[in-house]
This record gives structure tokens, sequence and C-alpha cells, in this order.
């Protein structure tokens, strides 16, 4: 992604998932936003979309943060939301482990509290280890931890997969965590 486009994708992020009235536009309770009244209401922002911006920005987003709706009228952020937003996700049984990434500083912290999700909807898990380690490495000298999924869905904890393969959950305790490479 270009300079132009990374600029304008941090932005948009920041409208869908935490800001919309910074423009002045409003989210539904899922989360989506007029592709039209986003164009309109840009126009003299910091950074100015049009119908080919957006859709270059969701096609070029490596993570695939955004999606469309099935006519392409709306747009919306996948997870990350620090807004009341009803994703509308199943519950679905995740996989025996998944990864956390975070930088060492924070490491002391989780393993004594758990995963919190902080301001945000859910906690963000990796499925696997390459993808926890590029989160992770956003905030520093990365450590992954591992995350006992399945004992955790057994065990009552609901899990959700986003669109581009981001596993969600409310918290989890210290009991389920390890070090990557720990106790395995």
């Amino acid at each position: 992604m270009s300079p132009d486009y990374t600029a304008a994708s941090k932005f948009l992020s920041f409208l869908l998932r935490h800001k919309p009235q910074a423009i002045g536009i409003s989210l539904d309770p899922e989360g989506w936003a007029s592709v039209s009244e986003l164009i309109s209401n840009s126009q003299g922002q910091e950074v100015q979309f049009s119908a080919v911006l957006i859709e270059e920005i969701v096609a070029s987003s490596d993570k695939q943060r955004f999606e469309f709706n099935e006519d392409r009228t709306k747009i919306r952020c996948r997870q990350g939301h620090s807004l009341p937003i009803d994703l509308a996700l199943t519950p679905i049984e995740p996989p025996e482990y998944l990864f956390h990434g975070t930088a060492t500083r924070f490491l002391e912290s989780i393993l004594h509290q758990g995963l919190l999700k902080q301001k945000r909807h859910h906690v963000h898990l990796s499925p696997d280890l390459k993808t926890a380690t590029s989160v992770g490495s956003r905030y520093g000298k990365p450590v992954i931890l591992r995350v006992l999924s399945g004992k955790m869905f057994h065990e009552g904890h609901l899990f959700y997969r986003t669109g581009n393969g981001v596993w969600l959950t409310d918290s989890v305790p210290p009991i389920y965590l390890s070090r990557d490479g720990d106790n395995q």
C-alpha cells in the first residue's frame, strides 16, 4: 500500500471503529456506514474519499480490515471497534490453540490478569504464529502467547471468527495462557 493509501486506510479505520462523528457520518447497529455519506462528508477533510479510493483501500488492505455489504453501498470494519457495535457474529468452536502477539513490556501484566479487551469489544487472537508475531511487533519486541482456546471453549467461553480470520473472545484468563514454547 502506498503512503497515501496507508494514511487513508488509517483514517477510514479511525472513522469506522472509533469516531464516525468526526466527519458527521453515523454507523448502524452492526457498524455499517453509507459509502455515499462517507464520500460526501469527507470532502474538505484530511482524506477525501472517492468510490475508487475506498475500493482500493478495501482491496489492498493486507489485514482485510474492511468489508462491503452485498451491494457495496455500505462499508464497515470487521473488528476492533471501541463503539457499541453488534457484528452479528455466530459463536464457533476454535482450534485447540490460538495465539496472541504482544510486546514484552506487557507480559507480566497479561500473565497476572489475562488478556482483557480494554476499550475494545473483544480480545483479538491469531490463528498462527506468523500473524501473532506480526501483531506483537507493532508494539515493540514481540512475545507470543499460546491460548488454550479449545479448552476454554469446552469450559464455556465463546469464540467468534471474523471474515478476515481474526478470532475474538471476551477475555482470556491467565490459566489458559503460556508463552509459546513454555509447557507445550
